[in-house]
């Protein structure tokens, strides 16, 4: 049977229209565009830690608060319950929130005993000033995770996160914190 000479361009066709193919289907899909202003607000949240810290240094005030963490993580719940959320969801969001603040604070603490002092910069009063930015923070932050709730359980989404806070890290302490703040934020589909 006579080869048509057609044939090896043929196949290379095919070889290469395959390969396209399969390169397009295993390229990783954009992020969500709910994600940017979430991780934003996430590391707005943690820039707040420094001021705490030092509001902590000078008060001589431990950076363990329970009795405040389990009042923040009460009221998250009941917005969550407002807002259509899973409250248990949103408790284990802002307990995420709470613990990599802790982390700043901890580490920014140790270096300022390491180094004999604290950075001399304006503290603001916890209760009267931080306390009401963080609150503000908080319903910032449901909404924009009602608005990426939806993409948690897609594959990808391990990805997105880790490109998306690469571009938000400064330093070594924040980007660790930062890593646990969103620790949660990706779940594995069931």
């Amino acid at each position: 049977m006579p080869r048509s000479p057609h044939l090896p361009q043929l196949l290379i066709c095919a070889v290469l229209g395959l390969l396209a193919n399969s390169a397009q289907a295993s390229a990783p899909s954009p992020a969500p565009d709910s994600l940017q202003p979430l991780l934003v607000t996430l590391n707005e949240r943690l820039s707040i830690a420094d001021l705490v810290a030092l509001t902590k240094w000078d008060s001589g005030k431990p950076i363990q608060d329970s009795a405040r963490e389990a009042q923040v993580i009460a009221n998250a719940r009941k917005l969550a319950v407002e807002r259509k959320l899973d409250p248990d969801e949103v408790a284990e969001l802002i307990a995420a929130q709470i613990e990599a603040n802790k982390l700043v604070q901890y580490g920014l603490v140790a270096q300022w005993r390491a180094a004999g002092k604290a950075p001399d910069t304006p503290r603001p009063d916890l209760a009267n000033q931080i306390r009401p930015q963080l609150d503000e923070l908080q319903n910032r932050l449901l909404q924009q995770y009602a608005a990426f709730a939806p993409y948690r359980k897609d594959p990808q989404c391990v990805n997105w996160l880790a490109k998306e806070r690469s571009r938000l890290v400064n330093d070594g302490l924040h980007g660790q914190a930062l890593i646990r703040a969103t620790g949660e934020l990706c779940v594995a589909a069931q």
